[in-house]
């Protein structure tokens, strides 16, 4: 399962693999935007997630991390809303991978800077999905699913991924990049 987390719109998609072929078997947004407070949101997150987990019972769930933008506020609510879908997998005891935005769309597109229209017309090309162009968090709900089957199944080491236990994919801690690249440490100046 892939979740696009918002604060307004929440994206999912399910994919199946099947001898060898992976299947959309759902996708779909949750609505938020009409909800009185952010408390209502983060509560309707959880339950929905919670609610698609039970019906479709995937093995792994895979979110878009939050990227880093210039607005904070928009930045703390966005990773609410995703720490909360966290929990909610792992409430349920699934294993929960992070993959960057950037990632994703280069995963789907072959390029990290496709825009969502690129980003669904790849996947109505692949899974022979349809989609609303207005509506474009359900197809990068499962773009995050479909990143994460690439990712599980490439032979090649996989970029920056972190896991539910806190290990990381092929990329190392930043105590192994430090030791490898001390010039680029910041040193503290108290």
């Amino acid at each position: 399962m892939g979740i696009d987390p918002g604060t307004n719109r929440m994206g999912y998609g399910v994919l199946e693999v099947r001898h060898n072929t992976v299947v959309c078997i759902a996708m779909g947004d949750i609505e938020l935007g009409r909800l009185p407070d952010a408390y209502a949101k983060l509560r309707r997150i959880f339950e929905q997630v919670s609610g698609l987990i039970e019906e479709y019972r995937p093995d792994e769930v895979a979110l878009e991390s939050p990227f880093f933008g210039e607005n904070v506020q928009s930045m703390l609510k966005l990773g609410r809303a995703q720490g909360v879908a966290m929990a909610a997998a792992l409430h349920k005891e699934l294993p929960v991978f992070e993959y960057a935005p950037r990632r994703i769309k280069q995963a789907v597109t072959g390029t990290g800077g496709a825009a969502k229209e690129q980003v669904a017309a790849m996947l109505k090309s692949m899974l022979g999905v349809e989609y609303n162009p207005k509506r474009l968090d359900a197809t990068d709900g499962l773009a995050v699913a479909l990143c994460h089957y690439f990712v599980v199944t490439s032979p090649l080491p996989a970029p920056s991924h972190r896991k539910s236990d806190g290990t990381r994919g092929a990329s190392a801690s930043w105590e192994e990049f430090l030791a490898r690249n001390p010039e680029r440490a910041i040193k503290n100046k108290r």
